[in-house]
């Protein structure tokens, strides 16, 4: 499945003002999205607490539709992720608008949510794309991948990946994240249900240099009721290797301020 690039999400690194502070004001979150302004929050909390805050990052969410994946939408996990995600890009970012890649055997689709669209919104995307496959990895993040360098970003790029399971192509996965390390893009995964996430805990600990340039990936499990896990301690999970990851492609090269 081919995705159509050439109309790219209102999404434009390119324009910002030198100097520009990061994220949308939380008055505009109020005005504009006032059911999100608890976990813009929280987020912010948790941005201090690990020496992250005022850093810029375009973020992505990637959403696992594989036929076990069936509950977490019916029960609002996933749509709840979506909004925890949505509330931490307001504070890396100033659009308020968080692309979103669904994929099970292939793309499924793509979207977006934003501050002025995001209530009840990930049901309905889910609903309209029909069946539900396997569970492919690799697709996915290029999807991502050509979108970050087709938007000609400066700022990096934190993708917040969720899936309930190991990919159908181990190889090719662990290809695409070893490769994207040279790029400015951070790969957080998000583990849902009982799994034992064996090769998730594997990508997370492929050997620097061995493997990869830098460590680009985080990995946690939020358990089989991933709802009852608290924002707070949700967005610490989120971003707990974010900072060492900023750390290191700034020594690299990689990310230049």
């Amino acid at each position: 499945m081919t995705i159509d690039y050439r109309k790219p999400y209102r999404i434009d690194y390119r324009k910002r003002p030198a100097g520009a502070a990061a994220g949308v004001s939380l008055e505009k979150v109020a005005d504009r999205a006032p059911g999100l302004v608890d976990l813009y929050k929280s987020a912010a909390v948790s941005l201090v607490k690990n020496q992250v805050s005022g850093e810029r990052a375009a973020v992505y969410l990637v959403l696992d539709r594989s036929g076990s994946m069936r509950p977490f939408y019916r029960d609002g996990s996933v749509q709840h992720l979506a909004e925890q995600t949505l509330a931490l890009a307001a504070n890396l970012d100033d659009d308020g608008v968080v692309p979103v890649v669904f994929f099970s055997t292939d793309i499924d689709g793509t979207a977006d949510i934003s501050l002025d669209a995001y209530r009840d919104r990930i049901g309905p995307l889910h609903e309209s794309m029909g069946h539900m496959g396997r569970t492919n990895y690799h697709l996915a993040m290029q999807a991502v991948i050509d979108h970050y360098e087709a938007c000609g970003a400066t700022d990096p790029a934190f993708v917040v990946f969720q899936t309930d399971g190991s990919p159908t192509s181990k190889a090719a996965a662990e290809h695409v994240l070893c490769t994207s390390a040279r790029l400015p893009i951070f790969w957080q995964f998000v583990g849902f249900g009982e799994d034992e996430f064996r090769f998730l805990r594997r990508l997370d600990d492929l050997p620097v240099p061995g493997r990869r340039v830098v460590d680009n990936a985080g990995f946690f499990a939020a358990g089989p009721k991933p709802a009852a896990l608290s924002d707070a301690e949700l967005y610490d999970r989120l971003l707990e290797e974010f900072p060492q990851w900023l750390a290191a492609v700034r020594a690299a090269g990689i990310l230049r301020d």
